[in-house]
């Protein structure tokens, strides 16, 4: 790593603390940043809280899991988007290019809406379980097609609109009012419900699947030229597609079930990230990690108190930013045609 990447990624930590510090402070009650780094030493162990248990429970049980868990999104659908983006050569690549968004909002409305699991099955169990159907379908259909990476795109397709189409069916057929309502805002993606349980095994999964990507950075890098000459610098091209997607696949899974379907995260902080650090892998998954960390956790405090006290869903915001970056995107690939 060079002193340039160094720089960024140390700037790109600091840049995650002291955001995290300042968006726990937003909301109805007042919290300072000093209460925060009170709250949480205390519960660390260095010392003691002298905050009173409600603002000490809205520090540590409610705004801090929200803010990490926005983090720890935001940084895995942006190193998810780097890998596909280079994996598929293709820019316009993101995360759910595999159709794992739609399946996890299929296995979730069948456990809402049609009590799939019998109680025992939470929302978040059937959405990953749902996200894996779809990976699966769409390694079968890509396989069979000749497993090129415009076959993985076109099946990716297939499957969208495919779980697209069931989910609709059922709450069309399915669900009242209620239920629809809280249905469609899991769908464009909520951090209302989070959790230290969400926390803990999206950092693990992230921490994996990023160990995993940088382990193959140099094979990324060799993915940009090509296939044929990836294989010629001894790259086993359809092995390592294989966990490399398989890898992708598993953390986008694992952040949806916990927060919804959150688009254009991982679409558009891979090439706002390749601008600061170039295309060398080693150097661009970290820096997109970060960036993903500090952009979702400021889109969520906007979301939860634009219009307090009622809440947007965090993808109508990513959205709203991520269509006019997502233009500028099409513009410059037509510039460099």
């Amino acid at each position: 790593m060079n002193l340039r990447a160094a720089l960024l990624t140390a700037g790109g930590l600091l840049a995650v603390t002291v955001s995290v510090a300042f968006a726990v402070t937003f909301g109805p009650a007042d919290i300072s940043t000093a209460d925060v780094w009170a709250s949480v030493a205390a519960h660390l162990g260095l010392g003691d809280s002298a905050l009173a248990p409600l603002r000490d429970g809205i520090v540590w049980d409610l705004r801090m899991p929200r803010t990490l868990l926005a983090a720890l999104c935001g940084a895995g659908l942006a190193v998810c988007g780097a890998v596909m983006q280079s994996l598929l050569r293709n820019p316009l690549a993101d995360p759910f290019v595999l159709g794992v968004s739609s399946g996890a909002s299929t296995g979730a409305v069948a456990v809402v809406v049609l009590g799939v699991g019998g109680g025992a099955v939470s929302l978040s169990a059937g959405a990953f379980a749902g996200a894996l159907l779809s990976f699966g379908l769409v390694l079968v259909l890509s396989h069979t097609l000749g497993g090129s990476p415009d076959r993985v795109v076109l099946s990716g397709v297939a499957a969208m609109q495919l779980f697209s189409a069931l989910t609709s069916f059922t709450v069309l057929t399915s669900a009242d009012a209620e239920t629809t309502r809280g249905v469609l805002f899991w769908l464009l993606g909520s951090l209302a419900g989070a959790s230290w349980g969400d926390v803990l095994l999206c950092a693990v999964v992230l921490a994996a699947v990023l160990v995993v990507c940088l382990g193959h950075a140099r094979t990324l890098d060799a993915f940009a030229f090509g296939e044929d000459a990836a294989a010629a610098l001894g790259v086993r091209v359809a092995r390592t597609r294989l966990v490399l997607l398989c890898a992708t696949a598993l953390l986008t899974a694992t952040l949806v079930s916990c927060a919804g379907a959150i688009g254009f995260v991982g679409l558009v902080l891979p090439h706002a990230a390749r601008a600061l650090t170039g295309s060398g892998h080693a150097r661009l998954l970290p820096v997109t990690a970060l960036a993903g960390a500090v952009f979702l956790v400021w889109v969520d405090t906007v979301a939860r108190t634009v219009i307090d006290p009622q809440e947007v869903p965090v993808g109508v915001v990513t959205s709203l930013i991520g269509v006019p970056a997502f233009v500028a995107v099409l513009y410059r690939g037509r510039r460099r045609a």
